[in-house]
């Protein structure tokens, strides 16, 4: 999960895409790329998919592009699928309703390497972490202005539009 992680901010980046990183609070990671409101919302998602289509062409061993636990065996699916309209993700700080009741929690880059699960902050543990952090690790994210260009369709692979 965290090499999955990793490939796949490493792909952000090269397209030009900011991004910031957050647990899950369950089994895995988020990856939020604010973008500008100019794309609809089908756009987004075609192009999600053409971006996980993309990482699994070129790195078919460690990623799948269609999920399902048969189609992923010894390999890991980036979940595009949450970027459609009406798709719910759970918010950054928010409590999931699961046992020890984890935490959703937005993460630095360089964390990264020593997260222990996607699930290990919870509301009993959550305040010493907090305690501990001298910046916000999504600072700048409110500031971030991007969108989706033809260019970034290009190198992932999707054909032009008509």
């Amino acid at each position: 999960m965290i090499e999955a992680t990793q490939l796949t901010l490493a792909v952000l980046d090269e397209l030009g895409l900011t991004s910031f990183l957050k647990t899950s609070g369950g089994k895995g990671l988020h990856l939020v790329v604010p973008l500008t409101a100019s794309q609809e919302w089908a756009v987004v998602k075609e192009f999600t998919q053409a971006l996980v289509q993309h990482m699994a062409r070129q790195l078919p061993d460690r990623s799948s592009a269609v999920s399902g636990p048969r189609n992923r065996v010894g390999r890991i699916f980036i979940d595009y699928l949450r970027n459609g309209q009406g798709v719910t993700t759970i918010a950054p700080y928010a409590v999931r309703a699961r046992a020890q009741l984890p935490v959703s929690v937005p993460l630095r880059r360089d964390e990264l390497t020593s997260l222990k699960r996607a699930n290990q902050w919870t509301i009993a543990n959550l305040r010493h972490r907090l305690a501990k952090q001298n910046t916000d690790p999504w600072h700048g994210y409110v500031r971030v202005r991007q969108t989706i260009t033809a260019q970034m369709r290009e190198r992932i692979g999707m054909k032009r539009s008509a």
